[in-house]
């Protein structure tokens, strides 16, 4: 993983009581993880941080759009997410961030790394099933959509055509299976 400096966040000068701090993440910021599901994206992402006596707390939200590919038809669209996220920091022995509510940091720390926890939460706040919003309403308009639409319209066509063909003889063997 790359370096993520500005995503680093000095608490050891703030003073006690809330700080803002505002990113904005686009695909550059994925890049850093490895992670390439989005076409494109734009997310405004807001973290205040409340320091206290003993610990930190912080509330992350974001909002914003992701573009990706639909599951049904595969054309992409912008798909909107939001979501928010709490974190208890406190200081101990050692670095501990098994529970996903709370980060132990080493005594002695003066700044912590935001960017692995802005990932998680925009990346689980994407639904795993992606459908366009122009399936739902019907609204949708594609060229394999069209060039379906008219197959099966040449389907119906021909199957009438056959019914009106139909050789009088099978009607009188059809009759056969009916009076019994």
């Amino acid at each position: 993983m790359k370096n993520t400096k500005e995503y680093l966040i000095p608490f050891i000068g703030l003073k006690l009581g809330k700080h803002h701090f505002e990113y904005q993440v686009s695909n550059a910021f994925f890049e850093i993880f490895d992670y390439n599901e989005y076409q494109d994206s734009k997310i405004k992402v807001n973290v205040v941080l409340e320091k206290k006596c003993t610990l930190l707390e912080l509330s992350f939200k974001h909002k914003g759009v992701v573009n990706v590919p639909c599951d049904l038809t595969s054309e992409d669209f912008d798909l909107p997410i939001k979501g928010e996220m709490k974190l208890i920091v406190r200081f101990g022995e050692e670095f501990n961030n098994e529970n996903e509510e709370l980060l132990i940091l080493p005594h002695g720390e003066f700044e912590m790394d935001v960017a692995q926890y802005i990932y998680e939460m925009i990346v689980l706040s994407v639904p795993l099933r992606r459908v366009h919003p122009g399936i739902k309403d019907g609204s949708l308009k594609t060229e394999a959509l069209t060039k379906l639409n008219e197959l099966i319209v040449k389907e119906e066509k021909e199957e009438n055509k056959e019914e009106e063909n139909i050789d009088p003889r099978w009607d009188k063997l059809k009759q056969l299976l009916t009076d019994k």
